[in-house]
């Protein structure tokens, strides 16, 4: 685990972005742990997770001509990953995001921001079951662009409930021959757990979890 990636996780915890307790998911399990990007939502807060995606994005080493946040929670992602690669790492990054409803007057069509060209990140909360980013991937082809890579904040690492064996990342990944990579997995917040030595109930819930619902790695 590296440094970021340790801050990410205090950081979360601090704002009660990640909680730990019983969680009812919409696939139906209980789980351990409950992870809320929406409650990143004050300029302190924004400018932070900024940061952290912007470290996690030059961790990944994608080659990328735009940053594209779906929307509605990419656009303030996307923002606040490019402000933050402008101020930490004097990278001047394009980036736009995509309008819900096509616009026919003034500039017209449905994205904002830098036009979709050359090789695309895709910058996002989560992935689950696929159906947003499935949208993003066809807004991106329609524009005759390339996926270059696609960014979240947490990947739960946990196979969908939809008997592939494998988790939503893990299909895009396959589906569409394109890296995703996380700020954070599960196993890291178990690292974390482990170093602080106390959750030590949480954290035996978060085995047996895992050791139902987690992917198995090759």
């Amino acid at each position: 685990m590296k440094t970021y990636q340790r801050e990410f996780i205090e950081f979360a915890l601090k704002n009660e972005v990640l909680k730990f307790g019983s969680f009812h998911l919409k696939s139906g399990r209980t789980s351990p742990y409950f992870f809320n990007a929406g409650l990143f939502n004050s300029g302190k807060t924004l400018g932070a997770i900024g940061k952290f995606y912007a470290a996690a994005l030059e961790d990944a080493a994608f080659e990328y001509d735009v940053l594209f946040g779906p929307a509605y929670k990419g656009i303030p992602l996307v923002c606040a990953t490019a402000l933050a690669l402008s101020n930490d790492y004097n990278k001047d990054a394009p980036y736009s995001f995509n309008r819900k409803e096509k616009k026919d007057h003034g500039e017209g069509g449905n994205i904002v921001g830098t036009p979709l060209n050359g090789k695309i990140v895709v910058v996002d909360d989560v992935i689950t079951a696929g159906t947003a980013i499935n949208e993003s991937i066809e807004i991106i082809k329609q524009n005759n662009a390339q996926l270059a890579g696609v960014l979240v904040a947490v990947d739960r690492a946990e196979i969908a409930p939809d008997g592939s064996g494998k988790s939503a990342i893990q299909a895009v990944e396959e589906k569409n021959k394109v890296q995703v990579r996380a700020i954070i997995s599960m196993d890291h917040i178990m690292e974390f757990m482990e170093e602080k030595g106390t959750f030590e109930n949480e954290l035996k819930m978060m085995k047996e979890y895992k050791a139902q619902y987690g992917i198995k790695r090759d």
